[in-house]
């Protein structure tokens, strides 16, 4: 007799892992899918991403997909049906387009139900027990969407009414505590699992204000716009030139490699200088003013006056500039503002 599947999202967090664990001992396969987005960690580069987030799949045996939701996932970002959270953050539009996504894998697979790691309660915004009711309508996939960690304190799924699923072996966690999950943890030997986190970076105010102000520029940003809102300090010299600067070696690094040497960055020579590129169009005076704001950030930036080299495909050029001052910075850098400072030089 063909085993039952389910098809289950996942993180690679403490939570969704747990809820697929609370399957698999019922005997049911499990078929993981991960969507990624330009706003999460990215699990290309392992050095950005706490922990291998598909160790315990290796370790407990259950397969992992990983599907990119790309164009679809920005579009709900700009206009999300049911609105963004404190930052840019859609969660309910969010979990809506990653369970239909499911929803089709489930139906190519010949899965049974779906599989969240969701806790009552645990998120504001879309783990309320309406929100939830809600998420499970818009996704067309009502009575399917089975919650391990909370299932007994909701309504009855088809899986557990046909009796797939032993609703007596799942739980009913709630609440932002983790010692419960923690608990269970220790019971299925899962000692290997990151500390809690947000993950999104739509949640983090900086980051949500950038790009706020990025799409108010630019409403279609490509994929190098998006990954650099991650990087360095970012200032608005026009409504089509942005400059970038790096605060770190390894950012320096990483800036070079989105360029890949397909656009101007600017250095200074003989000190110790962060690399600074230009995004959009630059004229002659948007690079010298670029200029200025990366040798703020070198090591000579006391000098009256310093050499910057600008650096495009074509060749170099270097310039003579006086590095700007903090009045300067502050004109042009992309930053939720502290009022508290506004208001003293008031």
């Amino acid at each position: 007799m063909k085993k039952k599947q389910a098809v289950a999202l996942y993180s690679g967090g403490l939570d969704s892992t747990l809820a697929i664990l609370a399957v698999l001992r019922q005997g049911i396969e499990v078929k993981a899918v991960t969507f990624l987005n330009h706003f999460g960690c990215d699990i290309s580069d392992r050095s950005s991403c706490s922990k291998d987030p598909f160790s315990a799949a290796e370790k407990f045996g259950f397969e992992v997909k990983m599907c990119h939701l790309s164009d679809k996932f920005i579009e709900i970002v700009k206009n999300p049906k049911f609105g963004h959270g404190r930052n840019m953050n859609p969660c309910m539009d969010c979990r809506i387009l990653m369970l239909k996504e499911a929803g089709e894998f489930m139906d190519m697979t010949g899965a049974e139900f779906i599989i969240t790691g969701e806790v009552l309660g645990q998120r504001p915004m879309s783990q309320r027990r309406d929100a939830l009711n809600i998420i499970d309508r818009e996704a067309g996939l009502k009575g399917h969407i089975l919650r391990p960690l909370s299932a007994k304190l909701l309504n009855h799924t088809v899986p557990e009414e046909k009796g797939i699923v032993n609703r007596e072996l799942l739980y009913g966690f709630s609440g932002r505590s983790r010692k419960p999950q923690m608990a269970l943890a220790e019971e299925f030997g899962l000692k290997d699992y990151p500390a809690p986190a947000g993950g999104c970076l739509l949640t983090e105010p900086n980051y949500s204000y950038r790009l706020r102000e990025l799409l108010n520029y630019n409403p279609n940003p490509s994929v190098e716009d998006l990954h650099l809102l991650r990087l360095g300090r970012h200032f608005r010299l026009s409504p089509e030139c942005k400059v970038i600067v790096g605060r770190d070696k390894d950012e320096n690094e990483r800036l070079l490699r989105l360029v890949d040497n397909k656009g101007l960055y600017l250095r200074v020579e003989g000190y110790g200088s962060p690399i600074a590129i230009i995004r959009g169009d630059a004229s002659e005076e948007f690079i010298r003013t670029a200029a200025s704001i990366c040798a703020r950030y070198s090591d000579a930036r006391e000098l009256h006056a310093v050499d910057v080299k600008a650096i495009n495909e074509r060749g170099s050029l270097r310039l003579n500039i006086t590095p700007a001052n903090s009045y300067r910075i502050e004109e042009y850098r992309i930053e939720k503002k502290d009022k508290n400072k506004l208001l003293s030089r008031t």
